[in-house]
């Protein structure tokens, strides 16, 4: 029982779990009409990235792929920050957080 984990996962692994992500995260943003969904699935995509960058960084011996990674999730926190706001308003002035509601703004 305690041969099967006896080894850690290999570059491979994460790297599998990472592009599961990303598809996940692809396919979210290419169905999905709700804007919260969309801002969800691009949160997972961003996810993978760093799962990708923290792998690459374990198995090279460096630590700035983790470095890259932090600020890489500081910068997504500020994009959510700012995408959340923008739903709030598009609620605010079009009563839906629908992709499509602000066919309006066209000019």
């Amino acid at each position: 029982m305690t041969e099967i984990f006896a080894t850690p996962p290999g570059l491979t692994a994460y790297l599998l779990l990472g592009a599961m992500l990303f598809s996940i995260g692809l396919y979210g943003v290419l169905t999905r009409k709700n804007t919260l969904a969309i801002l969800v699935a691009i949160e997972l995509m961003a996810n993978a990235v760093n799962i990708n960058l923290v792998a690459f960084s374990r198995f090279s011996g460096s630590i700035q792929g983790q470095s890259f990674a932090l600020f890489s999730i500081a910068l997504t926190v500020a994009e959510v920050v700012i995408g959340l706001a923008i739903v709030v308003l598009m609620y605010r002035s079009h009563k839906s957080i629908e992709a499509d509601a602000p066919t309006a703004l066209r000019g």
